[in-house]
């Protein structure tokens, strides 16, 4: 329980010291140093007990911060400066209640028994969208968790036996380099491109278990090229990387969806590797297909990185470099992108 002191003072009580560890952010207690630039708050952690110092705004809203954030250090989970500032985000727009039930939604358990959930209100409504439609594009920059938040998504609905296999796919496009190049036969070629994917799988599973899977075909990950002549039934698809499709490669994807199957595309629109001049598959089909029954189109932004916060930033440095000074290399501009989902 919380209690108010005195004036300008305001003490949380931690159920146990996990809690004080993950609100903390470890040793050098980096989560409260950064949530004390951001609200002009002092906080220190005695034992379990939170002290809150400051002017009485500051105090509410700090406190109001850390309450939202509760499911999170309650269960012990880490606080990362994105959770922050998507607290803080969510208070001063009046999306609490929105920002509680994402701490409610989890979606799975890692293979270390961490809790899996989204950390943004934007990640929260592409994971319902993800729920609640067959066909689910999500734009983004790197680090948003689009791939991943997907691949959770779909290795829960397999466990429950919703779908019947996973496939995972994306185009093998060389970012200044050439597959011929590269040595081995073509499976050792383009493994490196489906890296990512396997990834997340042995995070979710674990290797023995994704390997097992890989084996019997109840998981399958291949370049996108394997796809043209199937129909994907029961299955949960994942296209990853889609902004380095072709606008021919995405309508033969798109039209492989077959009976109780759903699809997930992703893609980053300022990471395409097409030749100059080529449009990008992603592009075009998230302009015509944004708005029809049955897809939703979700765009992430730099405030949804859940990565290092240096990437954060980063993203935002080309983001105002491509606004003012377009890439000489660019590819021409696309039409506009059309409604998103809410979020």
């Amino acid at each position: 329980m919380s209690e108010a002191t005195s004036l300008g003072r305001f003490v949380f009580d931690l159920p146990h010291t996990e809690a004080a560890l993950a609100l903390a952010g470890g040793p050098t207690s980096q989560t409260l140093r950064q949530l004390e630039a951001l609200t002009g708050t002092t906080l220190v952690l005695r034992g379990l007990q939170l002290e809150i110092s400051g002017r009485p705004s500051q105090l509410e809203r700090t406190a109001a911060v850390v309450e939202l954030l509760r499911k999170f250090w309650q269960e012990g989970e880490s606080i990362s400066p994105v959770d922050l500032q998507s607290a803080l985000q969510a208070l001063d727009t009046g999306r609490n209640r929105e920002h509680e039930a994402m701490g409610q939604q989890v979606l799975a358990r890692n293979q270390r028994g961490n809790l899996l959930r989204p950390r943004t209100l934007r990640q929260k409504a592409y994971v319902e969208s993800m729920e609640r439609h067959d066909l689910t594009f999500a734009l983004g920059p790197a680090g948003t968790g689009k791939t991943f938040l997907a691949t959770v998504l779909a290795v829960r609905m397999l466990t429950e036996r919703k779908v019947e296999r996973l496939v995972l796919t994306r185009p093998a496009v060389e970012a200044g380099e050439r597959l011929g190049f590269l040595p081995g036969d073509l499976q050792q070629k383009v493994d490196p491109y489906l890296r990512p994917l396997y990834d997340a799988l042995h995070m979710l599973m674990g290797q023995e278990k994704t390997t097992a899977l890989l084996e019997k075909g109840v998981i399958e990950v291949a370049p996108l090229a394997y796809m043209r002549g199937r129909t994907l039934s029961e299955s949960f698809v994942i296209l990853d990387e889609a902004q380095n499709t072709t606008p021919a490669q995405m309508r033969m994807v798109l039209t492989r969806l077959g009976e109780r199957s759903r699809m997930v595309v992703t893609g980053d629109t300022t990471q395409v590797d097409l030749p100059s001049g080529q449009l990008s598959g992603l592009v075009e089909a998230s302009e015509v297909l944004d708005g029809v029954e049955g897809v939703a189109v979700c765009r992430l932004t730099s405030a949804d990185v859940v990565r290092h916060q240096l990437v954060q930033r980063v993203v935002d440095a080309y983001a105002r470099r491509d606004k003012s000074q377009p890439r000489r290399d660019a590819k021409p501009m696309r039409r506009s992108m059309g409604r998103s989902a809410p979020g």
